[in-house]
């Protein structure tokens, strides 16, 4: 499914469009635009990427998240060893 798409202008340093440029005719990209749109996409989902560890960083410091993490642990014990039992005996 192709993205909609909306004609825009950046001001980027030279050194960075020159690299670009290079990329494109080595054949790393179809176009600028190709390269640019790939660069954000990654870009975006590293911020997200950052953005949910932050939220399972701050899990470590949350006294009512780690209880409940326990108690959680401890209600599925008996399950967890009975499966990895089951595992175990198919191998």
């Amino acid at each position: 499914m192709e993205s909609l798409t909306v004609r825009t202008t950046l001001t980027i340093p030279v050194e960075l469009l020159e690299a670009t440029d290079r990329a494109v005719q080595e054949g790393k990209a179809k176009s600028r635009n190709e390269f640019v749109a790939r660069a954000l996409r990654r870009e975006l989902a590293a911020q997200k990427r950052a953005e949910i560890d932050a939220a399972f960083a701050k899990m470590a410091d949350d006294d009512e998240y780690q209880a409940e993490s326990l108690a959680i642990a401890r209600d599925f014990a008996k399950s967890d060893w009975e499966a990895f039992q089951i595992g175990e005996s198919q191998l």
